[in-house]
């Protein structure tokens, strides 16, 4: 892909109280995306939110809404989120034995399709799906919660993936999610990244579209 690096801002680091007027602030400072965190308190050992807050915030923010889900068991989940107004939707290789079977769930509901794997998986458990996805998740701390260190490994996975994306001929998007922040972001641009996804370097930040701006252009 050869265009400027995504920013989707991570709402779980937004401030809770207020979460009409951040969507819509991190969409006026230039957001392309927003990432909403779903965690189920199971699969990682934390509680976001659900269903009934995305499809709250639907009506009152315009970004495409990207839904990673760190939940299991996923069949439970999937629907339920493309109904809440999901536009991507990013499920874990670790959750299930059958992922092309679930990926293809996501797929036929009209949500783009997205894939994630955490710092211990290999690229290679994911490798016989990437024909079927729109995104890959790379993700660059223990997924759980936010203001963790970013794992530099992470940067090797997206210099595989990008080799991989471009000798099998596909056109997915590669996103690391995880401890990006403005001194790490030139060189995750530089391995490869189509999205950052951030959370404490906009959320937390004074100016959300100077945030927003920096890591953009942070190459």
């Amino acid at each position: 892909m050869n265009q400027p690096v995504l920013i989707a801002p991570s709402l779980m680091a937004a401030n809770m109280l207020c979460l009409k007027d951040e969507v819509q602030a991190i969409q006026s400072a230039g957001a392309d995306w927003l990432h909403l965190d779903i965690m189920d308190g199971h699969f990682v050992p934390n509680l976001t939110f659900g269903p009934d807050i995305i499809s709250q915030l639907r009506p009152v923010c315009s970004l495409p809404f990207d839904v990673h889900l760190m939940v299991e068991p996923i069949e439970l989940c999937i629907d339920l989120y493309h109904k809440a107004g999901a536009d991507f939707i990013t499920i874990h290789a670790e959750v299930t034995s059958d992922l092309r079977h679930h990926l293809g769930i996501i797929k036929t509901l009209g949500c783009k399709v997205g894939v994630s794997i955490n710092p211990g998986t290999s690229v290679n458990a994911i490798a016989g799906v990437l024909d079927m996805v729109d995104q890959v998740l790379i993700m660059s701390v223990n997924p759980g919660f936010y203001g963790q260190t970013f794992m530099p490994s992470a940067l090797d996975k997206v210099i595989l993936l990008k080799k991989m994306r471009h000798d099998l001929g596909l056109n997915f998007y590669i996103c690391v999610d995880g401890g990006v922040n403005f001194q790490n972001a030139p060189s995750i641009i530089a391995a490869g990244a189509d999205v950052l996804v951030a959370g404490n370097s906009v959320f937390k930040q004074k100016n959300y579209k100077e945030a927003i701006e920096k890591l953009k252009h942070s190459s």
